[in-house]
């Protein structure tokens, strides 16, 4: 069976909407969204606390792992990603962050023309609806809510009056004109429900007779003819399907599966496909290599007082309050999720004039994202550094595309990156010991009193360190032998194909990636139209 439509895109999560959405709105292009998971029906992806069910399910979530890694004393990772409409903006911690200006500075400075922050700002600024409304930094009329964490909390308020007495200032705007700062976090969220780009962008598009939205429908290849892209193989409730295209197939199907897909059609490195015995169509070294991702490393304190959500969990009477809260007011812990307050500053200010670390702050503890909370008050300073040199891979294992790749991330592979992360650790120490936060602190529970030097703390952070959910760069932008994509996103030696998501960015960017995906799209939306009026 064969479809035929103007754009075909792969992958409904925060940038595959977006694409999807903003393309249908011209009634004369046809477009068919695919999504290899099912709709974004249950009530826990809409509930922002709701991401601790997510985190572990498997029918939302593709649940997943990294080889081992022996940086990591070869630990297997999971790596959780979205597999639903919305994909990880459907699961994710709904911090809105866009990373520093000096990021996409950079990008442009490879040679990514039309990629400096103040050529990206726009985009921004016109997917976002701030509940602050409109001003030079942020949007107030677009699809994207984005909202504050209006009711104040003691322990995030010691926090950030810790960090104030190290030397670390208060922000009201981690998005403004400068990202240093201790500070609570906006969230995509909106009266107290999560606001992920299904919501955002696809929702509102769901009536146009132009757009179908094709879920349980995984892509299993894109169909090259003569070195253009025309359409796409995918497989939706046990039959396999083919859908063609007179323009364009976007493939947005994030930083693991983009590489994969691209491999598994002819498109990498020759060496990888002729193992496979898949023929090339394009030779492609750098596809499914540059993998980086911000690793945190979690430290968990026992507090003083019975204030955190730990206590609130662990009672009746607790959870109770908790919904109720939730349900009369829209607001309270399950309103904003786990993580409250954060900070941006310099680790090892020596080796940097922007910050390099990154904390997530949040008033529970567990043993890892998403588990069960601990029987006692607990709060947790998640630390990870912002721009790690160390770098990995995605490739396929076989030409199965429903066995998921080989991820090797290589974490704390360089000198910087262990030398920042213990660091980070220190100055989470520093700011647990401040006069401010002294009081909430009854003992440190991890790493604990006995890692006491540098070659402990870091044997900790390869013990205990995990992602913290931003995989990108496998896919890079650039214009030299291991690009990927143009600038215009579109794929190297192949027409009729571009690649728009986190895959893309050349180097990570200096915070969470929900935010940055969204304005990649709706940039490439801008270049789709632009280049097809040129055609």
């Amino acid at each position: 069976m064969s479809e035929q439509f103007d754009y075909i895109v792969v992958g409904s999560g925060s940038a595959g909407s977006v694409l999807a959405a903003r393309l249908s709105e011209d009634p004369s292009t046809r477009v068919l969204l695919l999504e290899a998971g099912p709709p974004d029906r249950s009530f826990w992806i809409h509930l922002p606390i709701g991401y601790g069910k997510t985190m572990w399910s498997t029918k939302y979530n593709w649940c997943f792992h990294t080889d081992p890694d022996p940086n990591m004393n070869g630990r297997r990772i999971y790596w959780p990603r979205g597999k639903t409409l919305g994909g990880s903006s459907s699961i994710n911690g709904l911090i809105y962050i866009r990373g520093q200006r000096e990021d996409y500075d950079h990008w442009a400075a490879l040679g990514n023309k039309g990629w400096s922050y103040d050529q990206v700002l726009p985009y921004f600024v016109r997917s976002e609806r701030n509940q602050r409304g409109p001003s030079a930094f942020h949007g107030g009329t677009g699809p994207l809510c984005v909202s504050n964490i209006d009711a104040r909390n003691e322990l995030i308020e010691a926090f950030i009056d810790g960090a104030g007495e190290c030397g670390i200032p208060r922000t009201e705007d981690f998005n403004g004109a400068m990202q240093e700062g201790a500070g609570y976090y906006q969230l995509t969220t909106w009266k107290g429900w999560r606001c992920s780009t299904a919501k955002a962008y696809l929702a509102p598009a769901r009536g146009r007779n132009n757009l179908r939205i094709a879920t349980r429908a995984q892509a299993t290849g894109i169909l090259i003819k003569n070195g253009r892209a025309v359409g796409v193989r995918y497989r939706q409730h046990g039959r396999d399907l083919e859908a063609k295209c007179n323009a364009e197939v976007l493939l947005a199907a994030g930083a693991i599966q983009s590489p994969q897909l691209l491999q598994l059609s002819g498109i990498g490195p020759v060496d990888l496909l002729r193992n496979f015995g898949i023929p090339v169509v394009a030779d492609l070294p750098g596809v499914g290599e540059n993998l980086q991702d911000h690793l945190q490393v979690r430290l968990i304190y026992e507090c003083t007082k019975p204030i955190t959500t730990n206590d609130a969990l662990n009672s009746w009477i607790g959870r109770i309050r908790l919904g109720l809260e939730w349900l009369l007011l829209r607001s309270g812990p399950l309103a904003v999720g786990i993580n409250q307050g954060g900070c941006f500053t310099r680790a090892i200010p020596s080796e940097s004039t922007t910050p390099d670390i990154q904390f997530h702050v949040a008033t529970l503890s567990a043993d890892m994202a998403g588990g069960a909370v601990h029987p006692y008050s607990g709060f947790t300073l998640s630390v990870c550094q912002l721009r790690p040199e160390s770098r990995g891979s995605v490739r396929i294992r076989s030409t199965n595309p429903f066995e998921p790749p080989s991820i090797q991330p290589n974490y704390l592979s360089t000198d910087l990156d262990r030398r920042t992360t213990v660091a980070a650790l220190r100055v989470a120490r520093s700011i647990a010991a401040s006069p401010a936060m002294q009081p909430y602190v009854k003992r440190e529970v991890k790493p604990g009193p006995e890692a006491d030097d540098d070659a402990s703390l870091l044997e900790f952070a390869r013990n205990n360190g995990a992602t913290i959910f931003h995989p990108s760069g496998t896919c890079r932008m650039g214009s030299d032998a291991m690009a990927v994509v143009d600038e215009r996103l579109r794929v190297h030696g192949v027409q009729g194909l571009r690649v728009i998501d986190c895959s893309v960015m050349p180097t990570l960017v200096s915070g969470n990636t929900n935010a940055p995906a969204i304005m990649m799209a709706e940039k490439a939306v801008d270049m789709i139209r632009a280049d097809a009026s040129v055609g």
